[in-house]
């Protein structure tokens, strides 16, 4: 491997590097030092967003006791997060099953639309055909400024579901879109520190989603704990 494809993980690594025992401690002590970052920021993330989560949890809870139905999409990275969200919500550890779909989830769909209509309409076009207002759109960027995203939370609040965003970055342009009602923003440079706590992130505003529904773990080492 040429040394211009890992300098962005591990700067240190060098095309004639020959010391194994040296390299090795190297990457040992980078993956404990992008682990302190990522817990670090975690932390920092949730207990300044305290008060937002619980304000998106209660809001998702009302949309789902009234029949809602959440709808997640991202692309690339955050399109993976984006089922993940999705099935999270629709086959949880525990709690209610609640209905959630993945906007990313049909190849067919995705690039019919793409083909069809342009890329910035996968998304739309899919919450044009199935959403209603009861629903939820919920959308994930590491830069906050898709403009499919941007499209879709568009239609989305026109037509009257809830919209959620989960960005990056400063929040891009979602956290100033008035199609956004909640905009929950990682506050790092860095996507790969931004993508693992949007995890973090998301698997929070389902727990108290589902505590807002009345639903408790079946024991306190399942329940979701935030990082210490």
């Amino acid at each position: 491997m040429s040394p211009e494809t890992t300098d962005f993980l591990y700067p240190f690594i060098e095309g004639d590097e020959h010391d194994s025992a040296t390299l090795l401690v190297d990457l040992a002590a980078s993956a404990r030092a992008k682990e302190a970052q990522s817990r670090a920021l975690c932390i920092a993330t949730l207990d300044r967003d305290t008060e937002m989560i619980d304000a998106v949890a209660r809001a998702m809870a009302e949309r789902f006791r009234a029949g809602g139905q959440l709808f997640c999409f991202g692309n690339g990275g955050s399109s993976t997060d984006a089922w993940t969200v999705a099935s999270l919500y629709s086959r949880p550890p525990w709690g209610a099953a609640l209905p959630a779909r993945s906007l990313v989830a049909d190849q067919a769909v995705l690039t019919a639309l793409g083909n069809d209509v342009g890329f910035d309409l996968v998304f739309s076009r899919q919450l044009i055909a199935h959403g209603r207002p009861v629903d939820i759109a919920l959308g994930l960027s590491t830069s906050g400024s898709s403009a499919n995203l941007l499209k879709a939370f568009a239609h989305a609040h026109a037509r009257g579901l809830l919209t959620i965003g989960v960005a990056g970055y400063d929040g891009g342009q979602m956290a100033v879109s008035p199609d956004v009602e909640h905009c929950l923003v990682v506050r790092s440079e860095s996507v790969h520190r931004v993508q693992e706590v949007q995890a973090a992130l998301a698997v929070e505003v389902w727990a108290t989603v589902q505590r807002a529904m009345g639903e408790t773990p079946p024991n306190a080492a399942t329940d979701h704990e935030r990082p210490s």
